[in-house]
């Protein structure tokens, strides 16, 4: 059981991000449910995970929208599959944009909408969520090619299962539609105020390093894109917050903070000695951030 302060509008606001809620499991629903902010102007951003059928999303985007002033979300992998227990027949970029469009009925900000400035504590910052994929560039240690490291991938068993429920259409593959996802949110981010700080939000990490604790390493290549790598320093980036790995931590690269952010499955979050209930805060800035390279 959580226990969550209720709002308290003399509490200075704060940002908080979480990722990976994954309500399709009723352990997590209940997390979802009882989320409350501390502060009657605290922002939450989402970053992706949420879960995987169109009913799903919308409920829990619903609730987080009723309790907190700003929800700012960007898609994982998950909101993405084309699911046969699924109400709708949406798929690629179509089920993007109707998720988009939930989001605008709610009142909830996403990839496509101007970027926020969070002028809270430790701001003003600019709040950009990105939408950006993958393009299999983070290969497994001896292959060179997509072909080699999906090849090495079936042979150890360690396959997305993004490779027949997540369908790229119109694009002719998820690589296509990563490539043009990062002309455009590259374009988008240097025509933004160059006076703010920014803090990258995405579902999946910008840099290959996170990555290099999984469990199976060769699951990576669907973890993001090397395009990225320099991002961070590119844009002047306060933080960046991502999800996806399931392994909660903070850490830092070239002197800036990589928040991941996930609630993962039941059984990942039950082995540890806390359990999920409060996001991770990025603002203010945590007296003591913990995590290493």
């Amino acid at each position: 059981m959580f226990f969550l302060m209720p709002a308290n509008p003399a509490m200075l606001p704060r940002l908080l991000a979480v990722s990976d809620l994954h309500v399709a499991y009723p352990e997590n629903r209940r997390i979802v449910a009882d989320l409350r902010p501390e502060s009657g102007a605290d922002w939450l951003i989402v970053a992706g995970d949420v879960g995987e059928l169109f009913a799903d999303i919308e409920w829990a985007l619903t609730t987080l929208r009723e309790h907190f002033a700003t929800v700012i979300w960007t898609p994982g992998n998950h909101e993405l599959w084309t699911h046969s227990r699924d109400s709708v027949p949406w798929r690629g970029d179509e089920r993007y944009r109707r998720l988009v469009e939930l989001c605008r009925r709610l009142d909830v900000v996403t990839p496509e909408d101007p970027y926020r400035v969070w002028e809270g504590p430790d701001g003003p910052a600019t709040i950009a969520p990105l939408f950006l994929l993958y393009d299999y560039s983070f290969l497994p240690d001896g292959t060179q090619t997509k072909e080699q490291g999906l090849a090495y991938a079936h042979r150890t068993g360690v396959v997305c299962s993004d490779e027949v429920m997540l369908h790229p259409d119109p694009y002719e593959s998820r690589e296509a539609w990563c490539w043009a996802r990062l002309e455009e949110t590259e374009r988008r981010l240097a025509e933004r105020d160059p006076g703010f700080p920014v803090v990258l939000v995405n579902h999946f990490p910008l840099v290959r390093e996170p990555t290099r604790v999984l469990r199976y390493p060769e699951f990576a290549q669907w973890c993001g894109t090397t395009r990225t790598h320099d991002w961070h320093t590119r844009f002047n980036a306060s933080a960046v917050v991502y999800g996806h790995l399931h392994i909660p931590r903070t850490t830092a690269y070239d002197g800036v903070r990589f928040e991941e952010v996930s609630i993962g499955y039941p059984r990942e979050w039950q082995r540890r000695p806390v359990p999920p209930g409060i996001p991770r805060q990025i603002f203010p800035v945590p007296p003591a951030v913990g995590g290493r390279r």
